[in-house]
C-alpha cells in the first residue's frame, strides 16, 4: 500500500484544521525566535570558534532541519511568506558551509571531528535534514536543500560503506534509515534505498558497535541483537521506534517477510504491553526507555512527546504493510493524546515528557533524590536545551494529512476521520465531519467508475450505522462507490471506564475516563486539591457539557474521602458525594499550575 502525500489534501474544518491553523499564525514563528535566541539558525554558518560561548551543540542541526520540514508542510496549504524567508536563509547557510565532500554538520564543522563518535548524533542529524529537503521540496519546488542533501548521502555512503572509514557501522541514534527511503522515493535514486537497509541490517548485528557501547548500552543504542531476531521493543525509546519505522519501510520495499515479521512482533509488544493509554511510550527517564511488560508508572512516566510521535511513525509504516485497523488505531491514539499533550492550546510552549499523573507538591525533586527518582516538570516551557519535542510536534501538525489515507491498486483506505478534501486519480473525496467531537462522517465520492473503499472501523466503537452494503475484514468496511455516492457514518461515542491489565499496578482498581479517541483526566482547577481522594462511579449516569478545549468536557459522578491529617488511621465509608469534570488529557496544565491525574479509582 501506497500513503497518499499532502499534494493531494486539504484539510477545511474543524479540530485539525485549528491545530494547522495554531502551527501557521503562531507557533512556526515562536519556535524560530526560541531557536534564534538559543544561537541554533546562526549555528548554521558555522563561524564558532575555540573558547567563544554558544559552542553548536551535537543536535542543533535536527532542532532546525525539523522546524524547515514543518514550513515544508504548512506552506502546502498556507502562504507564509515570513517563515518561507527565514527557511530559505537557514537552507543557504546550509549549501553555504558544507564541505566540498557534501558535509554539514554545524558541531563537528566547528571542532574538527568527523564521524569518530558514534552517539553524537550526526547520522541523526544528517537524517532529519534530508526529510527536511524532501518536505521542502515537495511544497515549494525548491531544489537546495535536496540537492545539498543527496551530495550529504553520497559522501555517507562512501565513508560507511565503500572506505568503511568511520569509527562506527550504524548510527547510535537511528533515524537516518527512514530519512534516506524518502530521499530514494523523491529521487529515484536506488544508492539510498540501500544506504538505508545496509544500516537496517547491520545495526545489532555488528560486533565493531556493539565493542564501542557494551553493558546496558547495547539496548540503549539498539545493539543486542539483529531487527530480525527482535520479539520486544527495548532501550531508548525514540531510537527503538524510529528504527523500527525504517525496518518497516525496508520490510515493504524488499518484500523481506523477516524483517515484516519482526516488525510486526515489535509492534504488538508496544501496543499491547508497553504502551501508556495515551499512546505515549517510555516508563523511565534514565535512558528514555521501555523497561519491562506492563512497567507503566504515572507520575514519574517518562513518556516523551517525541516518543509518541516516533510510534505514528511506527504504526503508519506497519498499516503499508497490512490493511489492519490495529496501526491506524495506534496513531489514532497517539494523535488526539500523547503527541497532542506535548503542546500548550495556545501553541507557544511544549512538553518534553508527560506524565499521566501530576501532584505538585510531590513534583518538587528533593536533594537526596535529584539523580533516582524524578519527576516531570508541571508547566510547559518555549525553548528546552534538548528541544527536539517542539519542531517534531509542528512538524506532526503540518503532516497530519499523510496519515488519513492509503491505496492500492483496487481499493482507496479512508484510516482517519477529518474534514478534508481529497484529490486523487480522478476521484474527488471530500470529507465532512466535527470528529472527535461526535461520530458522524459524511463522505462524498466525486469519481468515473465504481471503486472499493475501506473505511476503518475505529478500535474504540462498539456500536456504529452506516448508511451502505458492505463487507467487514481486519477492522475496515469495504463499500463500492459510485460516481456521487454519499457514505455516512455514526460512530456512537459514549463515555467509556476504561481497566488496566492487572500487572499495571499502578492502574490497580482505577479507570480511565475515555470518549471516542480521546483520553480524559481531573486537573486541580476544577476538582480541587488531592485527586487520589476521589473515586468515580462507573455505574452512574455521565453528562457530556461544552468544553473549552475543542472537545466537550465530561461530568461524572463520584465521592472523596473526609479530610484526614493523621498518616495512618481507621478506614472509613464516610464519603462526600461529588461531581467530578472531566477534560481532555491534552489540555492538562494549560490554566496554571495544577494537579492532574488519569487513572482514578472506581465504585
Amino acid at each position: 500500500m501506497k500513503t497518499i502525500g499532502l499534494e493531494n489534501i486539504k484539510i477545511n474544518n474543524g479540530f485539525w484544521r485549528i491545530k494547522q491553523e495554531m502551527v501557521n499564525n503562531i507557533t512556526l514563528k515562536s519556535v524560530y525566535e526560541r531557536f534564534s535566541e538559543t544561537h541554533r539558525f546562526s549555528a548554521l554558518k558555522c563561524e564558532w570558534k575555540e573558547g567563544a560561548p554558544n559552542l553548536p551543540h551535537v543536535f542543533w542541526d535536527s532542532d532546525i532541519a525539523k522546524w524547515i520540514e514543518s514550513v515544508g508542510y504548512i506552506l502546502n496549504f498556507y502562504d507564509n511568506d515570513e517563515m518561507e524567508a527565514v527557511a530559505d536563509r537557514a537552507i543557504a547557510d546550509i549549501c553555504k558551509n558544507m564541505d566540498e565532500k557534501g558535509y554539514f554538520n554545524s558541531h563537528f564543522l566547528v571542532t574538527g571531528e568527523r564521524f569518530t563518535v558514534r552517539n553524537e548524533h550526526e547520522l541523526y542529524c544528517a537524517g532529519h535534514l534530508m526529510e527536511a529537503a524532501v518536505a521542502y521540496y515537495k511544497s515549494t519546488g525548491k531544489r537546495a536543500l535536496l540537492d545539498a542533501m543527496c551530495k550529504y548521502a553520497d559522501y555517507i555512503e562512501a565513508v560507511f560503506v565503500k572506505e568503511q572509514s568511520a569509527a562506527f557501522v550504524t548510527p547510535g541514534h537511528p533515524e537516518i534509515e527512514l530519512a534516506l527511503v524518502k530521499l530514494y522515493e523523491a529521487t529515484g535514486e536506488k544508492r539510498y534505498l540501500e544506504l538505508s537497509k545496509f544500516f537496517i541490517d547491520n545495526h545489532g548485528a555488528n560486533e565493531k558497535d556493539k565493542e564501542l557501547y557494551p553493558g546496558c548500552h547495547l539496548l540503549y543504542n539498539q545493539d543486542e541483537k539483529p531487527i530480525r531476531e527482535r520479539d520486544t521493543v527495548d532501550g531508548h525509546c525514540v531510537r527503538a521506534l524510529y528504527l523500527l519505522s525504517g525496518a518497516a519501510d525496508i520490510a515493504l520495499i524488499y518484500n523481506d517477510k523477516d524483517l515484516a515479521d519482526a516488525a510486526e512482533r515489535c509492534f504488538n509488544n508496544v501496543v499491547n504491553k508497553r504502551m501508556y493509554i495515551t499512546g505515549a511510550t517510555g516508563s523511565t527517564c534514565h535512558g528514555e526507555s521501555f523497561t519491562i511488560d506492563y512497567d507503566l508508572p504515572d507520575r514519574d512516566a517518562y513518556a516523551e512527546t517525541c516518543a509518541s510521535i516516533s510510534l505514528a511513525f511506527f504504526a503508519n509504516r506497519m498499516l503499508k504493510l497490512k490493511a489492519d485497523s490495529k496501526y491506524a488505531d495506534a496513531v489514532e491514539r497517539v494523535m488526539y493524546n500523547g503527541i497532542l499533550a506535548g503542546i500548550s492550546m495556545d501553541g507557544k510552549s511544549f512538553f518534553y515528557e508527560n506524565p499521566l499523573e501530576i501532584d505538585v507538591d510531590f513534583n518538587e525533586v528533593h536533594p537526596c533524590t535529584d539523580g533516582g527518582r524524578r519527576y516531570p516538570i508541571t508547566q510547559r516551557k518555549e525553548v528546552f536545551d534538548c528541544s527536539c519535542c517542539p519542531p517534531n510536534v509542528t512538524r506532526f501538525i503540518g503532516g497530519i494529512g499523510e496519515y488519513m489515507y492509503s491505496h492500492n491498486e483496487d481499493t482507496l483506505f479512508v484510516h482517519q476521520y477529518i474534514d478534508s478534501e481529497l484529490i486523487i486519480d480522478g476521484m474527488r473525496v471530500i470529507q465532512k465531519t466535527k470528529y472527535p467531537v461526535n461520530g458522524e462522517v459524511e463522505i462524498t465520492f466525486n469519481n468515473n467508475q465504481k471503486k472499493s473503499v475501506a473505511f476503518r472501523i475505529p478500535g474504540w466503537c462498539k456500536d456504529f450505522t452506516v448508511n451502505k452494503d458492505y463487507i467487514e475484514k481486519n477492522g475496515y468496511i469495504y463499500i463500492q462507490v459510485a460516481q456521487n455516492d454519499v457514505v455516512k457514518f455514526n460512530f456512537s461515542m459514549p463515555v467509556r471506564f476504561i481497566s488496566a491489565n492487572k500487572r499495571v499496578h499502578t492502574a490497580a482498581g482505577k479507570v480511565a475516563v475515555m470518549r471516542g479517541p480521546v483520553v480524559y483526566c481531573l486537573e486541580g482547577v476544577d476538582n480541587g486539591k488531592d485527586l487520589t481522594a476521589f473515586t468515580v462511579d462507573i455505574k452512574a449516569e455521565t453528562e457530556i457539557v461544552e468544553g473549552a478545549f475543542l472537545v466537550p468536557d465530561i461530568i461524572a459522578k463520584g465521592y472523596k474521602e473526609p479530610e484526614n491529617d493523621d498518616l495512618y488511621f481507621e478506614a472509613t465509608d464516610d464519603l462526600t458525594e461529588c461531581d467530578l469534570k472531566f477534560i481532555p488529557y491534552y489540555a492538562y496544565a494549560n490554566r496554571g499550575e495544577s494537579d492532574m491525574l488519569v487513572w482514578v479509582r472506581r465504585k
